[in-house]
């Protein structure tokens, strides 16, 4: 039976076996793991607002208020093609030698994507989602293209295992970071079937191989399942030890909550950090193929968008 809940939560009984000493690790000894700039649910925040935005400018110009060939549409398709055009200015400050000192490259990427949707919609209210020609359905598809890809390469970048600073992790200081992590999980010597666990789930992910599309995709779509599975199967191995130490050593309910708490924590934690180093080569290839595909697209949208505004104009 659990003692009655006395004395402070989570705190170690000097008097307590080496074994469940190990379930307490000492604060501030492995360094902060890689964290993306946003989460999971930040991104669907942002994707469930483009399509808000996208289906309100729909709904606008079903209002009536202007049409394609107005005044007020010209002057939105001016604003939208400038907006765009200003888009080409973050790939010149990072390849154009005398723009590198101008400003601080997370602000100039702030104004890409501010760009990247500011103008698109413009365009979209300027066009009342029609195509009058051929120019200009090349021009708006294009464009359609190209902002899609803007979104998906914002997927993949903010996949990219980031430190603190902001500067992309090599795979080496990844498997840094790992090692600090084994040290985590060598703290969980009392449930031994769990570090197996841990030890089998790093083997399988790091040896996999990551060159092929097929490969890529089969590792992204099974890993994640493989962690999750590893991560179930650990938390009942640890319920099922620590119970098993609380009614050995006398702890309270909150004590082996507490120590349950921490143990699961540093189970995660660890097979967080084997999924991003085996996954890091797989969103650097994509974000490398992803770029190929999606500058081709920006010189057809440029050519596209020079072609329609010299067609409105001569005819």
């Amino acid at each position: 039976m659990f003692k009655s809940d006395a004395g402070p939560e989570g705190r170690l009984d000097p008097k307590m076996s080496e074994s469940t000493a190990a379930v307490n690790p000492p604060p501030q000894d492995t360094p902060a793991a890689p964290r993306r700039a946003h989460g999971s649910r930040n991104d669907l925040y942002l994707y469930a607002l483009l399509t808000a935005m996208v289906a309100g400018a729909w709904g606008f110009t079903r209002l009536g208020l202007y049409t394609s060939k107005s005044d007020v549409a010209y002057w939105m398709g001016v604003a939208g093609g400038v907006g765009m055009l200003l888009l080409l200015s973050y790939p010149m400050r990072k390849h154009l030698r005398f723009m590198r000192g101008m400003g601080k490259a997370n602000h100039w990427f702030v104004g890409h994507m501010v760009l990247g949707v500011a103008g698109p919609m413009l365009i979209l209210l300027h066009s009342t989602f029609q195509i009058g020609s051929l120019n200009a359905g090349v021009a708006f598809y294009s464009m359609v293209v190209v902002a899609l890809s803007g979104v998906v390469g914002r997927f993949l970048y903010l996949r990219l295992p980031r430190n603190l600073n902001g500067q992309k992790l090599s795979l080496g200081q990844l498997r840094g970071v790992l090692d600090a992590e084994h040290t985590s999980a060598a703290r969980l010597k009392f449930a031994p079937k769990v570090v197996d666990h841990c030890r089998r789930f790093e083997a399988l992910a790091l040896d996999r191989r990551m060159v092929t599309g097929a490969e890529i995709l089969r590792a992204m779509l099974v890993l994640p399942w493989l962690r999750w599975r590893t991560a179930w199967v650990c938390r009942a191995e640890l319920r099922r030890r620590l119970v098993a130490l609380a009614h050995t050593e006398g702890w309270t309910r909150g004590q082996m909550n507490s120590r349950l708490r921490a143990a699961r924590r540093l189970t995660n934690d660890y097979l967080a950090g084997v999924l991003r180093v085996a996954l890091f080569a797989a969103w650097e290839r994509l974000f490398s193929w992803w770029h190929i595909a999606h500058v081709p697209f920006v010189y057809i949208l440029v050519i596209s968008a020079v072609a329609h505004v010299v067609a409105v104009h001569a005819y």
